[in-house]
């Protein structure tokens, strides 16, 4: 049993830093506020409104590209010579003080107006950055820009993380674009901390930052300031999605605005246009394939499993009707209290509503967040009592009791737990020991990655089509929703 629990201990690490990007193709038909790059209306929101009261059939999409009139340009005034280097590309700022990477001269100036939490912007630094880089900006070709342009509504202390990537500007454009990279990779890290300061102080001083020219620099404020100001420069742009592009070329007077975190050959199909003198794509998905739902959420992987009776064939624990018009595939963590308000307080009136009367499937996927240590630990204790056919009410028992079970030590209290529900103690016992019952736990996470940085996190399916909603909601508010969906689909709530 020792070496069981050291093996499980050991695992249950893997899950606290387990990250692995799905494929983009996922993202172009599950879109979400932070990134509207989808050919159909999907849930947006101005930079002022929280996710979690968007409704998806409210506002109307941000267009993904288009060609619209030069409002701001950048301005760079110096040569090659005069600059430093990082990762060997020249680097520097511009006149209205801009990071920016490569050839001063290069044909083509690519801004991008980020958010150092939003994980498109992530997706985008981490899959489609590289081969610009290597295509585009070593060979002169772009000169990349970067603009701060947090979304405080969505990630309330990503400003906190452009302050901090501008004070260490102030000690040279080397150090910041090593604090950039390090903000985008180190992302997970960060973006469930109340207060990222101490964290953000120790990134700045691990690149090989002055800490106390740092430290001065952040008291002082002025580079928040800063980043609000440049936060309204982009809305005065018309921009409210991040990652967001413009694109301006020699011999043109217009830009080229591309929303979204696509694929490398969308983005290489407008910069070789614009090099050309050609008008770029306005449908930057002509560069891609169609987009594919992943197997947990597309009509193959929500099919019942007929060999393990309560999951899908993904592996996922479901309830409600398979062949239900809407299916809402839940993210959730067992230790995060918005988590328990749902379950406790705004499941059961949806399950009466709608799961009960056959309108909604409901799916369950776990998502643990690093900042909730004991969280993994009773995701396992839930898949251990879906092996003896008592997901559901462990589910519930587990939210409810959460003070008792999240302690250092919890695998007694949810031993105990397991005895409230009548389950084979001993079997309970051993699951919870084992590997196997934190593997789906890894899957889940490794599903979740990109798509629920925060819990809870709701993706409405139905028809080939997704939506992604963040955090909670009243009853109310999300019957309201479903109610909408469920129009949307033209199937009546109720109807038989």
């Amino acid at each position: 049993m020792k070496a069981n629990k050291t093996y499980r201990n050991s695992f249950l690490a893997m899950l606290s830093v387990a990250v692995i990007s799905l494929g983009l193709t996922f993202f172009v038909a599950l879109p979400k506020v932070d990134a509207q790059a989808a050919r159909t209306p999907v849930a947006t929101a101005t930079r002022t409104q929280a996710a979690a009261t968007s409704t998806p059939t409210a506002v109307p999409a941000v267009t993904p590209a288009a060609t619209v009139a030069a409002t701001e340009t950048v301005t760079i005034s110096t040569s090659l010579l005069d600059l430093e280097t990082h990762n060997g590309i020249p680097v520097g700022f511009t006149a209205e003080g801009f990071p920016f990477k490569g050839d001063p001269n290069a044909p083509v100036v690519m801004s991008e107006f980020s958010d150092f939490l939003c994980p498109f912007c992530a997706r985008h630094f981490n899959q489609t950055w590289p081969v610009l880089v290597d295509n585009y900006i070593l060979t002169g070709k772009v000169l990349y820009v970067f603009r701060d342009f947090p979304i405080p509504s969505l990630h309330p202390t990503a400003p906190t993380g452009h302050q901090a990537a501008l004070c260490v500007a102030e000690q040279g454009a080397p150090l910041f674009w090593e604090m950039h990279d390090q903000l985008f990779t180190r992302q997970s890290e960060w973006d469930s901390l109340p207060d990222p300061t101490e964290f953000l102080a120790g990134v700045a001083k691990a690149i090989g930052a002055d800490i106390d020219a740092y430290t001065a620099c952040m008291d002082a404020g002025h580079t928040m300031d800063l980043v609000e100001e440049r936060m309204a420069a982009g809305d005065a742009l018309g921009l409210n999605a991040t990652p967001s592009f413009i694109f301006t070329a020699d011999g043109r007077e217009d830009a080229y605005r591309l929303i979204g975190a696509y694929p490398v050959e969308s983005f290489a199909a407008a910069i070789d246009a614009l090099i050309a003198g050609d008008e770029p794509p306005q449908d930057p998905d002509a560069a891609q394939e169609p987009a594919q739902l992943p197997y947990w959420a597309n009509a193959e992987g929500l099919r019942p499993d007929p060999e393990r009776p309560g999951y899908t064939l993904a592996g996922d624990q479901y309830k409600g009707d398979p062949d239900a018009p809407l299916v809402i595939v839940e993210f959730s963590d067992f230790q995060c209290p918005s988590c328990a308000r749902h379950a406790l307080e705004t499941q059961p009136a949806l399950d009466e509503a709608f799961i009960d009367t056959g309108d909604v499937m409901w799916v369950f996927k776990h998502r643990p967040l690093k900042t909730h240590a004991q969280a993994p630990a009773a995701a396992a204790a839930a898949e251990c009592a879906a092996a003896q056919d008592q997901f559901w009410p462990m589910h519930d028992l587990l939210f409810a009791r959460v003070d008792g079970w999240a302690v250092d030590a919890p695998d007694a209290a949810l031993v105990d737990l397991a005895a409230e529900l009548d389950l084979d103690p001993e079997a309970f016992a051993a699951c919870l020991q084992s590997r196997a019952s934190l593997e789906p736990v890894l899957q889940d996470l490794l599903d979740a990655e990109g798509i629920a940085n925060a819990t809870p996190t709701f993706v409405f399916l139905y028809s080939g089509s997704g939506y992604i909603s963040e955090g909670t909601k009243s009853a109310e508010e999300f019957q309201a929703v479903i109610l909408d969906l469920l129009q949307e689909a033209q199937v009546p709530n109720g109807q038989e």
